[in-house]
């Protein structure tokens, strides 16, 4: 082995991806361990770096030609030992001449002085900065000002970070290629204009507000929006963006009569895109997009109804879809998501089965998902299993769907994956037709109450299930994480209190890792709401008003952000969640499901 060629060493160790193995092979000889080191170029450290900066150096050392790092303290509690400060960032910098990209997350001991020795990374391409609440414009200003090559920033929950110069510098030089904004309360949608001629080279763009919520009945006018909304600012979207391909904007609000039409008009080169409750659009908008975007690849929308004139439903109609189907003949991907829709009044919905369809049978879709679709039932699916290029399907709470719509469905020639959460008249008998055909490579069933394990069983090459039947387990496990009894609490509670603890509930478990994985969680909560005895019990009116909301949080956002709920009412939490549960344990025998 000794006499082998490094050369060859190192194009063996290329197709190793997995870092334990590398750790492994790197000890087998002198040379494999010189080898590795040398051929290393990425690291993803955090809480396990202690002492940090003396640990960091050592990893510098021991990998010199590192290009992206990643420094994750998301889990971080005192007992970890002090985090990575700015002298940590000093030694990176110095010590890691080729590195490109690197990411900072919930670094709380780094500010914009340890920023701004990044200064020295010359080659740096890509910043990643999540939750660094110490850090402020003026370093990143610094940072964007001396490293040329930046092309990527991306910013996530950065509090302190406001919009003034960065944003103006960046513009001016034009070398950005992606910007992704999300929940930064100094970031409004009207600062995005001071990135002016940035707009030209930018291929990549997120931009999501930070409270991001449902509206109910009782909620103002645009809560949970994006509160610098300005309907009288006509020039929001009129800049030149024709190199942009990836477009995705969540709770902002858009003059009804102006809209995204102007800025989609110019993006020729739109390969996908994400509408996540963006309020104020309409099919004249969908219209201006399918006519410049002949390239669309990907769309993505998450609709809920609101006041169009004399209706209540979605933001688009049929129309938008018609206008897809006709030009946009490279369509792969689908994604449909619908919150707050009654399946009683499938009209809230502006979409129905047949321009679905329509849009399918038009374009070469691979991949569909679809999400509290109330219009789309098992005659879709018929519709479905003749499309010659669908590889992926995934339903989540789609009501109308039963087992004659999974026999039609196991008829599409190219289908492999399949996905069904919170379906409730699909049944063991309907599943069992996916076993005989023996075509899914991947199979994923949650929460489908009505289906077994057992029926599970052989139905793919993958199979993934989490059914009802876990309800009695998960429920005290749920209850042996409390760390104490709990303490006396109104027998009706108010169910808005409710949703923010057990939201908090969730949180603070997946924050903690105490559960790796949030689905038990996530099924807890599914399994209180659906309690229906519960629900009289406590308040008889708050499933009906609020059960979208609750899916929404929980099924469609796992990673539920309740970052503004302070410690004590973390605490409170916990005792309510205790006296719900107990709710739940006494009529175990009275489960009934909606």
């Amino acid at each position: 082995m000794e006499d082998l060629p490094e050369e060859l060493f190192a194009e063996f160790l290329k197709r190793i991806t997995r870092t334990s193995d590398l750790n492994s092979l790197s000890l087998v000889s002198k040379q494999l361990y010189k080898i590795e080191g040398d051929q290393r170029g990425a690291i993803h450290v955090g809480c396990g770096l202690f002492p940090a900066t003396e640990a960091l150096a050592s990893l510098c050392t021991r990998f010199p030609n590192l290009c992206k790092v990643e420094i994750d303290y998301s889990g971080w509690t005192a007992g970890h030992g002090n985090q990575l400060d700015n002298q940590g960032l000093s030694v990176l910098s110095s010590h890691c001449p080729s590195l490109t990209s690197l990411g900072l997350s919930f670094c709380s001991y780094i500010d914009d002085s340890g920023l701004g020795y990044l200064a020295c990374s010359k080659k740096l391409a890509s910043l990643r900065l999540t939750s660094t609440l110490n850090i402020t414009s003026r370093g990143l200003l610094a940072v964007v000002v001396r490293c040329k090559s930046l092309s990527a920033l991306h910013l996530i929950d950065c509090h302190k970070v406001g919009s003034k110069d960065w944003l103006e510098y960046l513009g001016s030089v034009g070398s950005l290629e992606e910007l992704v904004v999300k929940k930064c309360e100094g970031i409004s949608q009207d600062d995005l204009l001071k990135f002016g001629p940035g707009w030209i080279n930018l291929q990549k763009f997120v931009f999501e507000i930070k409270k991001r919520f449902f509206r109910n009945d009782g909620a103002g006018p645009n809560e949970g929006y994006d509160p610098s909304y300005n309907p009288h600012s006509l020039n929001m979207y009129d800049f030149s963006c024709e190199d942009m391909k990836d477009l995705r904007l969540a709770g902002i609000e858009i003059a009804t009569e102006k809209g995204l039409r102007f800025l989609f008009g110019r993006c020729k080169a739109l390969e996908k895109l994400c509408l996540e409750y963006v309020r104020g659009l309409n099919d004249n908008d969908m219209i201006a997009l399918s006519q410049s975007c002949n390239n669309l690849k990907s769309i993505s929308l998450w609709l809920d109804p609101q006041n169009y004139y004399d209706t209540f439903r979605t933001a688009f109609t049929d129309n938008s879809l018609k206008a897809l189907s006709l030009s946009c003949p490279m369509l792969e991907s689908v994604d449909l998501t619908f919150s707050g829709c009654s399946a009683m009044y499938t009209s809230e919905i502006g979409f129905t089965r047949k321009g679905l369809v329509s849009l399918i049978k038009s374009c070469p879709i691979r991949l569909i998902v679809l999400r509290g679709a109330n219009f789309f039932n098992d005659k879709g699916m018929k519709a479905l299993s003749s499309a010659p290029l669908l590889e992926t399907l995934e339903l989540v709470d789609c009501k109308a769907i039963s087992n004659a719509g999974l026999r039609f469905i196991v008829r599409a020639p190219c289908l492999i994956n399949l996905t069904l959460r919170l379906c409730d008249r699909v049944t063991n008998a309907g599943v069992s037709k996916l076993a005989h055909s023996q075509k899914l490579e991947s199979l994923i069933i949650e929460r489908c109450s009505r289906v077994s394990e057992q029926a599970v069983r052989g139905a793919a090459r993958s199979v993934q299930v989490c059914t009802t039947q876990r309800a009695g387990k998960t429920v005290h496990n749920f209850v042996q994480l409390m760390k104490w009894p709990p303490k006396f609490v109104s027998s009706k509670p108010s169910f808005e209190v409710i949703k923010v603890l057990l939201t908090a509930e969730c949180w603070l478990r997946y924050a903690s890792l105490s559960s790796p994985y949030l689905s038990d969680l996530v099924f807890a909560w599914t399994f209180c709401c659906r309690y229906l005895p519960l629900c009289e019990r406590i308040c008889r009116g708050f499933w009906t008003a609020y059960r979208c909301t609750f899916l929404a949080l929980v099924v469609y956002f796992p990673q539920v952000d309740v970052s503004e709920i302070q410690l004590p009412t973390w605490l409170g939490c916990k005792v309510f969640a205790a006296q719900i549960i107990k709710f739940c344990e006494t009529d175990i025998a009275e489960v009934v499901v909606w």
